[in-house]
């Protein structure tokens, strides 16, 4: 394992250039030369590679992004975007190549194990929705970013006695708006695992309301859908800003972080998570294991099965929804 192609794809999340920086750095003390993929699968497809050395990665792992930029590729799950990627690998005589994504980017490193290239993948994703992974890349910024944000609002919202409605990222895990929820003091939190009625969102407020709360943080995962009403177009934080609109006495706003969410400096954790998913990786390849993710356990980084990507994702912990309802009013 002497020449490592290396990419970062999907959704960009803080902490992917420390990934970078620490595998460079890491393996170029084992005698590894590293050629970076630009854009992701997009850019395997189209050949376009960097090499990376311990000064190309120099001054970036407080940057957010990635120097390698990002995309997605549907091109890349067609029979001839496949074989244009493999070509690539061919032509840059890469011996491996690490992977840092989420769902859909570890399943193409999968595919790429399946057709014998040696692949690791290092999950990276700020929604923390890939199994068999306590923690993500990303996750900890995104959280202390939605965290600052409501912090923010609450100001508002008390001064000027509002419900504000905050959509935060989640298509299909709620572990942002149930924890950063958690953690800002939120009323409500609304997430794709747990459906309520819009209904029960407004009795939940009206409810606040006679204990004497003239104001509230409702925090909902665009994934979240309700189950009395069609959305019919618009979103579920829009959907609840209608429905709010109608309670006497209750001004509603509705903010939308989108991909603030994704930006900023990563975090102390997010730094340290990311260069140690990217040791072991590399240690991993160094010494012949591939066809694996690198997993957090809450204690140390330990190789899975890309099979795993399979199970389902037990990151949300609907006990500490319980939690916030209780500690709510």
């Amino acid at each position: 394992m002497a020449r490592i192609g290396i990419l970062t794809s999907g959704g960009d999340a803080p902490g992917m250039n420390a990934a970078l920086r620490a595998a460079v750095r890491y393996g170029s003390g084992l005698g590894m030369t590293f050629i970076g993929i630009e854009r992701g699968y997009a850019g395997l497809i189209e050949g376009d590679a960097v090499p990376l050395d311990n000064r190309a990665v120099s001054g970036i792992i407080e940057r957010g992004g990635t120097l390698l930029r990002s995309a997605r590729s549907a091109a890349f799950m067609t029979e001839e975007g496949g074989r244009q990627a493999l070509a690539t690998i061919r032509r840059q005589r890469l011996d491996g190549l690490i992977v840092i994504g989420g769902n859909g980017s570890l399943r193409g490193a999968q595919w790429l194990s399946d057709q014998g290239v040696p692949t690791l993948g290092v999950p990276a994703s700020i929604d923390n929705d890939v199994p068999g992974s306590a923690m993500a890349i990303g996750v900890d910024t995104a959280l202390n970013t939605v965290v600052e944000c409501l912090n923010r609002l609450r100001d508002t919202a008390i001064a000027h006695e509002r419900a504000f409605v905050v959509e935060v990222m989640g298509r299909k895990s709620g572990y942002i708006a149930l924890m950063a929820g958690l953690a800002g003091g939120a009323e409500i939190i609304l997430l794709p695992e747990i459906p309520m009625s819009l209904d029960a969102v407004v009795r939940n407020v009206q409810e606040g309301l006679q204990l004497g709360k003239r104001h509230s943080i409702i925090v909902v995962a665009e994934g979240f859908s309700p189950d009395d009403e069609p959305l019919e177009g618009t979103s579920p934080a829009q959907a609840i800003c209608r429905r709010l609109e109608r309670v006497d006495g209750l001004e509603t706003r509705l903010t939308i972080l989108g991909h603030l969410q994704r930006g900023g400096s990563p975090t102390a954790f997010d730094r340290i998570l990311a260069s140690r998913f990217a040791e072991a990786a590399v240690r991993a390849l160094h010494e012949g294991a591939t066809a694996a993710m690198m997993a957090y356990d809450g204690r140390t980084v330990v190789p899975k099965p890309y099979a795993t990507l399979d199970e389902a994702c037990a990151n949300v912990d609907l006990d500490l929804l319980d939690l916030a309802d209780r500690v709510a009013n």
